[in-house]
């Protein structure tokens, strides 16, 4: 069986959300690879050298070198390990993660070229990012999605009286917590009863500017911090409608998660989501930052039972696709 290194940013644990490294590097250990990763420091600089220190220590054994590949400081960790890797005459494999990846194609013309056409191959988790760098003229491109597994979802299903809405994700800018608790208000004013769940660890201080704002609009909201999977998959059968008020956007694992789960879901039309979500057929989306179109599609599922029920039976059935006994196929086909 094939040796892997896989370099990313192995941070699970304390106040940080699980990431690709720690979920894809235990599922292919499963599958017989014998998996190496990269890094669990903290120190972003001492990251970087970790990295790279362990592709030069393992340059005689490593089949492949898995890089996770993001669109901020990260893609310069990309940049530097897919350099070494040249160097050493290493296959590597840039998983592409993050919404923002296309404009940084744009940005670091150079980098970009450097890095992906050299690769061995480049996996893209959504066929949003696929669009994208073909555009820019990548086609060593292959498409395998995240992945779930699917057992550990119960579909059950809901019904949408009380409005008890879920938001599961890091709190940061990007990702806009502030509309979901702008979301509350504006039906906490039109006289519905609704209450607000956010799950997630805070990453950049907006949970203290959101609880402020929570404090001054007097809505009710629950902060639970960051939950294991299993927890918050728990915490989910109390609540009937998922929202995902994202400005920028790949294919989160969290929506497909609420998917499998029968949640109900309305999500900012950003990046990568109208490539997960057939908007009206297995759930909706809506304008960005955009309070109305939250409430709007809100009240189409409260008023519309049955359309609703139809519409996350249909997304169970989507995501049922994502499950990696399925996803592992084109993992063993690509490096085995």
């Amino acid at each position: 069986m094939k040796n892997l290194l896989y370099i990313g940013n192995k941070l699970e644990g304390g106040n940080k959300t699980v990431t690709t490294i720690d979920t894809l590097s235990k599922n292919l250990k499963r599958e017989g690879f014998r998996v190496k990763t990269a890094s669990s420091k903290k120190n972003k600089f001492l990251r970087l050298l970790d990295m790279l220190r362990c592709i030069y220590k393992n340059r005689n054994n490593a089949d492949f070198v898995l890089i996770d590949t993001y669109s901020t400081l990260n893609f310069y960790y990309t940049y530097m390990c897919s350099k070494l890797c040249r160097i050493l005459n290493l296959k590597y494999i840039p998983i592409l993660h993050g919404g923002d990846l296309p404009k940084r194609l744009k940005k670091s013309p150079r980098f970009s070229i450097e890095i992906f056409k050299n690769a061995y191959i480049n996996i893209t988790p959504s066929k949003y990012l696929m669009s994208a760098f073909e555009k820019e003229g990548f086609n060593n491109l292959v498409y395998i999605p995240n992945s779930i597994e699917i057992k550990n979802y119960n579909y059950s299903k809901r019904v949408v009286k009380k409005l008890k809405l879920l938001w599961v994700r890091s709190f940061s800018k990007i990702y806009n917590p502030f509309l979901a608790v702008e979301i509350a208000d504006a039906l906490k004013n039109k006289g519905y009863d609704v209450e607000l769940c956010m799950v997630g660890p805070d990453k950049d201080g907006s949970l203290l500017e959101i609880k402020s704002l929570v404090k001054e609009l007097k809505v009710d909201v629950k902060f639970t911090g960051k939950l294991s999977k299993e927890a918050w998959i728990v915490l989910s059968k109390d609540y009937n409608v998922f929202i995902n008020t994202t400005n920028v956007d790949n294919t989160p694992v969290s929506v497909i998660e609420a998917m499998a789960l029968g949640l109900p879901v309305i999500s900012t039309n950003v990046g990568g989501m109208p490539f997960l979500i057939d908007n009206e057929v297995d759930g909706l989306l809506v304008k960005p930052n955009n309070v109305d179109s939250f409430v709007l599609a809100i009240k189409k599922l409260k008023n519309s039972e049955i359309d609703t029920e139809q519409m996350v039976k249909k997304a169970r059935e989507k995501v049922e696709s994502f499950d990696w006994e399925v996803v592992k196929q084109d993992w063993l086909k690509l490096l085995s």
